[in-house]
């Protein structure tokens, strides 16, 4: 196989902020590396058929205990700022997939390469997020203990769903990744390239011209949007712990949906089938993508990609 060629066609992965620390888990770097064998493993399906790749991430579970364990240290440690803690996870998160994508090549004997972008992305510090913070990260606590890390931290606490609390920071939206063309040639180049983790580190232009970290977290899913337009991918991938998209999800009338147009999907968004805690985001993502050119998004679950890429399973969303 050639290393070294730009006519495969491109993909961008989304993997889910749960795919290294899943619910339940115990946040040790033993489980973490073993899940991300187990999600590598899934997304070799993608190097057998050949594409060329870039992998996104989410890291809510990772920087929220990094902030967690930032607080906890503040008498013996300067605290580090929110930005910082992204790079950080996007660096610690890059090598255990990193290394989980080089264990499978040597053992499939696969001549790829792999390698980690930490991944700038402009946000405007006027973007309303900043006055009403909605992105919930970290682990999740009781309300006593939601209450207690109110008072002791100043965090900003909401409970997210039946599993309790957890803390809230601001979520601009992306305007530009700064690394953009440096991904898209790596990539076209034949490699790997783990990009975009946790939506990249949120930077801003400040008075003299110059990039300055801001305190935020990015959706990862509207930077992987963002960034799969810019390298010009055929498809993007976002992966979920639900195997399809559903309208009327949780009722009686629940119909997951499999092949559907940007248009069709858009009247769904503005019925309010997708709130924008949970899969929203995941759907405006896939119809902005298709609606800037790309040929098709694909959600689905892991498991199951190998099938929703021939149109078997997941949900696809196309022109």
């Amino acid at each position: 196989m050639d290393i070294y060629r730009s006519d495969r066609e491109m993909a961008l992965v989304a993997l889910g902020g749960n795919a290294l620390i899943r619910p339940g888990d115990t946040p040790n770097i033993e489980t973490q590396e073993k899940n991300a064998e187990e999600v590598v493993a899934q997304l070799m399906t993608l190097v057998e058929r050949d594409l060329n790749l870039v992998i996104t991430h989410g890291n809510g579970p990772q920087v929220g205990n990094l902030l967690l364990k930032n607080e906890a240290a503040h008498e013996h440690l300067p605290r580090m700022p929110l930005d910082v803690l992204v790079a950080e996870t996007e660096g610690s998160m890059g090598y255990i997939l990193q290394q989980a994508f080089l264990n499978h090549f040597r053992f499939r004997e696969v001549q790829r390469y792999v390698v980690t972008v930490i991944t700038q992305v402009l946000v405007s510090p006027n973007d309303s997020a900043f006055s009403k913070p909605t992105k919930p990260i970290g682990m999740w606590f009781s309300k006593e203990d939601a209450d207690e890390m109110a008072k002791q931290f100043g965090w900003q606490m909401i409970r997210d769903g039946d599993r309790g609390y957890r803390r809230v920071v601001p979520s601009p939206r992306p305007l530009k990744i700064v690394q953009r063309h440096m991904i898209r040639h790596s990539a076209r180049e034949g490699n790997i390239v783990i990009a975009a983790g946790g939506g990249g580190v949120p930077v801003k232009v400040d008075a003299n011209g110059r990039y300055e970290g801001i305190e935020a977290v990015i959706d990862k899913d509207y930077t992987s949007a963002m960034l799969a337009t810019e390298i010009k991918a055929d498809t993007l991938i976002i992966l979920m712990e639900e195997p399809k998209i559903s309208i009327h999800f949780g009722a009686p009338k629940q119909r997951p949906l499999d092949r559907v147009t940007a248009s069709e999907m858009t009247d769904h968004l503005a019925e309010g089938h997708f709130p924008a805690g949970s899969v929203g985001p995941k759907v405006e993502a896939a119809i902005q993508f298709v609606q800037r050119g790309g040929k098709r998004a694909v959600i689905t679950r892991a498991d199951r990609l190998a099938a929703a890429l021939d149109g078997d399973d997941g949900t696809m969303v196309v022109p």
